[in-house]
Parts: C-alpha cells; sequence; structure tokens
C-alpha cells in the first residue's frame, strides 16, 4: 500500500485529497471520496455559514470518515465560516486564495489541521511559520483560481524549502501524475477536475461533459488583469473576458462580466456563459466513473508506473 506521511497526520488510507472547488465540491461529493479512502473537502466558495452547514450536515450523515471544509479567503463571509468550522468541529481545513496566518493559531487551539493552498515558495514558507501542519502546492496547470508556477517546477522547490509534508495539486488526474508527484518530494496529491466527472458530483452534467469534450488546448487563463487570474475552458464567456480585458476596461466591469457566472454554469448547465473552471489535465479525462472507481483506478494504475520505472532503473 501506498502511505505517506499525510495519511497518518490526516487519518486517511490513500494520500489522496480531493479539490475544495466552489458549488462542486459538496457534502456529497466529499462524503463519496472520504468513504473510498481519500480526504474528502467541502467548498464554501462565496456561500455564507448557512449554506455550509447543511453540506457538513450532509458529510456528517454518510461518512465516519475524516473531512475537510475549504475557506476561500476572498469570500466576504470568512468570518462566520471559521466560527462555524468550532461551531461544528470541522476536523480539517483547507484555505485558498489569500494568506489565512490570522485564523491559525486559534484553529490549532482547537485542535483542527491547517492546510492552506499556496502558489509560491514565499507563502509556503510563511505558512509554516504559522503554524500549518501542511501546504497544498497549487501550480498553473490547475482549474480555478491560479498562480503563475507550473507543479513540477514548484512542488520541488517548496518541498526543498519547508520541513511539513508538501501536498502537490495541478495536472494530475491518474497513477502517472500521482507517481510524478511523490517523485517531486510531496506526501500526498490534490485533485479537482477528474473528481468532476465523477457520479456522485452534483453539477450539472453539461459541466462533466464539457470537460470530457475538452482537449489539450481546450483551457486558458481569464481575469490576470484584476489580479485573480482564473483556468477556464474557453468558450463565449472566456471570449468576452479577454476581449474586454484587451481593451482595458476597469475591474468593475470584468467583476460585474463575472458575477454569478460559476453557479450559471455549475447549477443552470449555461457552459456557453458561464464559467466551467477546469484543469488542463481536462484531456486526459474521458469517462464518469464513480469516486471510488476513480481512486482504485490511480492506486492501480500507481504500481503499474513502479514496475515500469523498476524495469528502466534496474
Amino acid at each position: 500500500m501506498i502511505k505517506t506521511e499525510i495519511c497518518s497526520l490526516l487519518n486517511i488510507k490513500y494520500p489522496i485529497l480531493q479539490g475544495g472547488m466552489a458549488w462542486i465540491a459538496t457534502g456529497e461529493l466529499a462524503a463519496a471520496v472520504s468513504n473510498a479512502g481519500g480526504l474528502g473537502i467541502i467548498g464554501s466558495g462565496n456561500a455564507p455559514a448557512e449554506i455550509i452547514k447543511k453540506e457538513i450536515l450532509k458529510i456528517k450523515n454518510s461518512t465516519d470518515k475524516p473531512f475537510a471544509l475549504n475557506v476561500m479567503l476572498l469570500s466576504p463571509f470568512v468570518d462566520e465560516i471559521i466560527e462555524l468550522i468550532y461551531e461544528e468541529k470541522v476536523p480539517i481545513v483547507s484555505f485558498g486564495a489569500g494568506n489565512p496566518s490570522k485564523y491559525i493559531k486559534k484553529l490549532k487551539k482547537n485542535n483542527i489541521k491547517v492546510i492552506p493552498i499556496v502558489p509560491s515558495v514565499a507563502l509556503a514558507k510563511r505558512m509554516e511559520n504559522s503554524g500549518a501542519d501542511a501546504v497544498i502546492v497549487e501550480g498553473t496547470e490547475a482549474g480555478g483560481h491560479i498562480g503563475e508556477t507550473t507543479t513540477m517546477a514548484l512542488v520541488p522547490q517548496v518541498v526543498d524549502a519547508v520541513k511539513i509534508p508538501v501536498i502537490a495539486a495541478g495536472g494530475i488526474a491518474d497513477g502517472r501524475g500521482f507517481i510524478s508527484a511523490l517523485a517531486l518530494g510531496a506526501q500526498g496529491v490534490q485533485m479537482g477536475t477528474i473528481f468532476v466527472c465523477s457520479k456522485e458530483c452534483t453539477v450539472h452534467n453539461n459541466y462533466k461533459n464539457a470537460i470530457i469534450k475538452a482537449g489539450d488546448r481546450s483551457t486558458s487563463i481569464s481575469g490576470k488583469t484584476t489580479g485573480h487570474p482564473v483556468r477556464m475552458i474557453k468558450n463565449k464567456l472566456y471570449r468576452e473576458f479577454i476581449k474586454l480585458e484587451r481593451v482595458g476596461v476597469p475591474i468593475e466591469e470584468l467583476e460585474k462580466l463575472g458575477e454569478g457566472s460559476l453557479r450559471k454554469a455549475c447549477v443552470e448547465g449555461d457552459v456557453d456563459t458561464g464559467t466551467v473552471m477546469a484543469g488542463q489535465i481536462s484531456g486526459i479525462v474521458k469517462e464518469i466513473k464513480t469516486v471510488k472507481d476513480i481512486i482504485d483506478g490511480i492506486i492501480e494504475e500507481s504500481y503499474k508506473v513502479i514496475k515500469k520505472v523498476n524495469k528502466i532503473v534496474g
């Protein structure tokens, strides 16, 4: 069995985390991942506490395995989500889109494990100094909000810079990517796009099919001028966004264009004028499977990859 420091830290069978994707990472999906041996993560996005509480109750009623909640620091409801974490005794918290240093000390005092998502060596070191238990190092290949450096370039640099465990994210969707991440020094992986295309994911089927139909060049980045770049599948909304960015419209106008667009894609199934966040790895995702089949398949393929490598190196 492939067992790493992350398995012991989080009390999970496999060192596989599911991304906390807004509007996608519901209690149903997170429970399925936790039950399959990984770490399911509920995505809070921009939702208020009363909405997220319902998702937490779903997962508590569906599994006795560990789970996590992702807090997006750009949300206007961050403080009430943090209070909800204490109230519901959420065991593990991941953070995205910012620096969560001011929350870490109290979370740790409440025996909550903290795993921030970082796009750089500097922020990884800052998180370690703030008391984080591990860091998720996300490369620019990932879907959604991203940094500039690739997973392959960034992960080993962070591994060399910190002593806490590193989890690799971005561009990973099978056993080959999983083993590659471990070879770079990561103690585990976080995956999002592949779990969108699971039977347990409640996102609209149009969203899933957009990923399945995608090729190697189907995703690109919008929103660079806003300071919060997003990787998404190219569509009518993407082209309009890029057009407006090129002519230098005010950030407020760009934000208005994107407002509610993720919900439009995820819930309403509008994959033309909605935001279809997905990673560059979309091109290898070709079918919808159960979460268990996805995770079991990754582990099975990992052993085959190891055998191939052993043959090469003798």
